[in-house]
């Protein structure tokens, strides 16, 4: 936190994602345990939309215990009960609500921690997917999903939304987050074990990749952007892949409305720490 001159005040959520059951390349708990506990933080999750170990409660807190997340320090399931809280989005270009965990009343900012990877449905998956499909509950995450048509994960399947419409809708959840927080927030995105597939994925494909490094920023959007450079930039020729699948899916569209949003910047400084 000191690199980019913020403390964190109050009680500290650090949004992570928990790791579907099966998924190797996600980061564990012992890897992150550190930063946690240097800000006094609480690990936050929601439950997912699809089916696997992380939909319902029950089960996701079976798998919270077999990935040893309630180990070094708090963790919180926000969505474990509801009702879920509401934010608006007065601004939104495609919603104008969003649905996340209720225990986010409980904090007072947020370290967004996340592992910089490829995604089967967003293109990539950074600090502005963690801010959108990380914090919504499993009805918000179908909500984003459906771009605003339902909320039930049963019937997501059948109302999928123009790819863009789904990037747009992610960019509008992610921006309610940032609003809420109200500037009390730090991004960090871990380039690490870079798979084209996503920690949701229980048998996601190996590391395409070399690992990078670590990205920290105030900034969620140059954050996320830097990292896209940083592969496009990238000697690796393991990057074709990944690249390959941000284009197949527009992802680079998620940076672009959120830009647009006006809750963060496509410019930035790259500045190297040894």
């Amino acid at each position: 936190m000191k690199l980019v001159g913020k403390k964190l005040e109050g009680k500290v959520a650090v949004k992570m994602h928990s790791g579907e059951k099966g998924n190797q390349n996600y980061l564990r708990a012992e890897f992150v345990k550190d930063v946690i506990n240097h800000v006094n933080g609480t690990v936050v999750e929601c439950n997912t939309a699809y089916e696997g170990a992380r939909n319902y409660t029950d089960r996701h807190l079976e798998l919270i215990k077999e990935h040893e997340w309630d180990k070094y320090f708090p963790f919180d399931l926000m969505d474990a009960e509801g009702p879920d809280m509401v934010l608006k989005i007065p601004n939104g270009k495609i919603l104008k609500e969003n649905y996340v965990g209720k225990n986010m009343a409980s904090y007072d900012s947020m370290l967004v921690l996340s592992h910089f990877k490829g995604h089967a449905m967003g293109g990539y998956g950074g600090a502005l997917k963690q801010l959108s499909i990380g914090c919504a509950s499993s009805a918000g995450k179908t909500w984003i999903h459906s771009a605003g048509k339902v909320k039930d994960q049963k019937a997501l399947w059948d109302n999928l939304p123009e790819q863009d419409r789904f990037l747009e809708s992610m960019a509008d959840s992610a921006s309610s987050v940032v609003e809420y927080f109200k500037g009390n927030m730090v991004f960090v995105n871990v380039m690490k074990n870079i798979s084209v597939d996503c920690d949701c994925d229980a048998h996601a494909s190996l590391p395409c990749m070399e690992d990078i490094g670590i990205l920290a920023s105030l900034d969620p959007v140059a954050v996320d952007q830097a990292c896209l450079d940083l592969v496009y930039n990238s000697k690796d020729p393991g990057k074709d892949k990944l690249i390959k699948r941000i284009e197949s899916l527009h992802g680079v569209h998620t940076v672009e409305a959120s830009a647009e949003l006006g809750f963060g910047s496509r410019e930035y400084e790259l500045i190297t720490i040894e």
